[in-house]
Parts: C-alpha cells; sequence; structure tokens
C-alpha cells in the first residue's frame, strides 16, 4: 500500500465530473497523494487524459466512463471501482451541466436535464456512496458547491436551483447522520468562480459568449480546497475565495440590495466582448470530447487573468493555526503591557 502522508494510507477515491475543469484538477491533486482515483464522467477522451495524469502525479487511475444522472449507472460504476481498487473511502462529486440564458429562453427540456446532471447526479453518487459506507462504518463524502449555493445570480437559474438543491439534501443527509451518531461524514465546499472550460461548451443563449464572474480563481485553488475537505469533513462546509465569502454575507444581511446590484452588474459581468462561436460543442446532452472531439483539460480561456491562490481559503483551512496564533499574540501583549506598566511604576 503506497503511502501518501506520514500516519496515512492509500485511500479508493472517486471523482465524478473528473474529465475536465476543477473534477480533473482534483483527480490530478489525489493522484498526488497516491491515492488510487477512480474518474466518472461521460467523455472518455477527458477521462482517459485524466487517468495519465494521475498515474504522473503518482496516484491508482481507474477511468469508468458513466453517466451520473443514471443511478444504476453509478451503481455499476462503483461495483467494478470496489473489485478493481478496493473500498470506497472518500466519494467527491463535482459533476454537473447547465445551461446560460434569461429563465424565459430555456426549454423545460434543458431545466430537467440541468437538473437531471448536476443535482441528481451528485444525489445518485452520494447516495451509492453511503451504500457501501454506512455498513462498513467509515468514508467521507464531499459536495463541490457553489457561491450559488445559496445566491441566485441572473443568467444561471438552471444552474443556481440545482446548487440551492444540493445545498438542501446536504443539510437534510448531514442532520440524519448526525441522528444516527454515523461516523461516515458529508461536507461541502462552497466554490467561487473558476477558469474552467465550461465556459467554452455550456448551452448558451446570450448573445456574447458566457464568462465566470470576477473574480476568477484557478481550479487548482478548488481541488485543495475540495482534497483538504475530505482528509478535515468535520466541518458542515468550506467557504473559499473572498468573493464567496462576500456573497454569501451579503445574500444572509442585504439580500435586497443584492437583488439591484446583481440586476445591474450580472449581465455584463457573464459575458465576453464577443460573440460565442458558431461550432462551439454543446456538453449538455453529449460530452462534449465525444468522437472527433478534443480534451479541454482543467483550464478554462482565462488564465491570464485567474488566480492560482486564495489568502481566504488557506485561512479558511488553517482556522485553528490562526486561532491559537492570535491567543498567543494577545497573551504576549498582555505580558508586554504588564511589563510595561511594572517598569512605569518603578521608574515613578
Amino acid at each position: 500500500m503506497a503511502a501518501t502522508r506520514k500516519g496515512e494510507g492509500r485511500r479508493v477515491v472517486v471523482v465524478t465530473g473528473a474529465s475536465a475543469g476543477v473534477g480533473r484538477a482534483t483527480a490530478r491533486a489525489f493522484g498526488r497523494r497516491h491515492d488510487a482515483v477512480a474518474l466518472l464522467a461521460r467523455g472518455e477522451l477527458g477521462l482517459h487524459e485524466a487517468a495519465r495524469e494521475v498515474r504522473e502525479a503518482g496516484g491508482t487511475a481507474l477511468a469508468v466512463p458513466t453517466d451520473v444522472s443514471d443511478p444504476d449507472a453509478v451503481e455499476a460504476a462503483a461495483d467494478r471501482i470496489e473489485r478493481e481498487l478496493g473500498p470506497l473511502d472518500v466519494w467527491v462529486n463535482t459533476a454537473f451541466s447547465t445551461v446560460f440564458a434569461p429563465v424565459t429562453d430555456i426549454r423545460p427540456e434543458e431545466f430537467r436535464r440541468a437538473l437531471e446532471v448536476t443535482f441528481l447526479g451528485t444525489v445518485n453518487g452520494t447516495r451509492t456512496a453511503l451504500r457501501r459506507m454506512l455498513p462498513r462504518g467509515r468514508g467521507t463524502v464531499v459536495q463541490a458547491g457553489s457561491a450559488l449555493a445559496y445566491r441566485g445570480v441572473p443568467l444561471q437559474a438552471a444552474y443556481c436551483a440545482a446548487k440551492h438543491a444540493i445545498q438542501g439534501f446536504h443539510e437534510s443527509l448531514r442532520c440524519e447522520l448526525l441522528h444516527e451518531r454515523s461516523p461516515v461524514r458529508v461536507t461541502m465546499v462552497q466554490l467561487p468562480g473558476l477558469n474552467t472550460p465550461q465556459f467554452d461548451w455550456v448551452l448558451s443563449r446570450l448573445p456574447r459568449a458566457p464568462r465566470p464572474v470576477p473574480p476568477v480563481h484557478q481550479p487548482e485553488v478548488a481541488a485543495r480546497a475540495l482534497v483538504h475537505a475530505a482528509a478535515h469533513p468535520g466541518r458542515r462546509e468550506y467557504w473559499t475565495g473572498a468573493a464567496t465569502v462576500a456573497t454569501l454575507l451579503g445574500d444572509k444581511f442585504a439580500p435586497g440590495l443584492l437583488d439591484r446590484s446583481l440586476a445591474r452588474t450580472g449581465y455584463a459581468s457573464q459575458q465576453r466582448e464577443h460573440p460565442p462561436a458558431p461550432d462551439r460543442p454543446v456538453n449538455l446532452w453529449e460530452p462534449a470530447d465525444g468522437p472527433g472531439g478534443t480534451d479541454h483539460g482543467a483550464h478554462g480561456a482565462f488564465d491570464d487573468e485567474a488566480r492560482t491562490r486564495s489568502a481566504q481559503s488557506w485561512a479558511s483551512r488553517h482556522h485553528g493555526t490562526l486561532a491559537g496564533l492570535a491567543l498567543a499574540l494577545t497573551t504576549l501583549g498582555g505580558y508586554a503591557a504588564r511589563q510595561l506598566n511594572r517598569a512605569r511604576s518603578a521608574g515613578g
């Protein structure tokens, strides 16, 4: 069994949506820990390349082409993973699909498909993991969330609805696990705008090409947060990125003001200056890297502006260290003040 870190062993990790974007970056990050990583997605070309990257990073990889909206397919994938890699330790849900358009321009079947992949795909993955983890009394499920799990924005009603649904599902499940005193853990990571390829393949009816809301972060920022959450699942959720924190707090304390702000800025901030390419792939119904397609990797078209680090995310992961440092500084400051007062008294 390959070692990962001192005191930790190789884990069997499933990452859905692993062929591109956040899922791909997350699979690589688990590979660097020398974990055995099962990669689930529809696109076989992206899965093949992602598996190669996991192996190059030092992990074991198993690519399992799967449509997560099909619960039977997810069950079959889990059976194969456990036969070939061993019992599941971690399941990370990042798979999604969506539509960029005003509500009135999204067709009923498109809403349905976006929810089937993004929300029900998460439900299917979670339930499949729980069926194996609960009888063993161990395991962790990590949900890839978003600031939009709390705060809806214009032009992304399908995605926001799905992420809101995942948030409610996560909270209900966590309460049930706590009620049962189960050692199985579930946590969620709320993510910021990310530089992923989705903006070049998402179904869009916008006049200009879609883009992430700035500030934009590289998918590796999300991957680090998801890997950390898998190792520290005691918290109900993690917030990643200062913009995520600002959005969530703004929605909590001034939602009406945020409505008006997004009404003014939300259209322009989610579109580029140029129209979408007429031959762009659309992955709502079929994978963007299907037959004759290309591998899209983890990064999108926004490398020139995407941030590779998030100070807020680091602080969120190390809040215990920061609290200890603050306590030490407070203690040191109090000691210095007492010594200064004593010196003044002696001199007086």
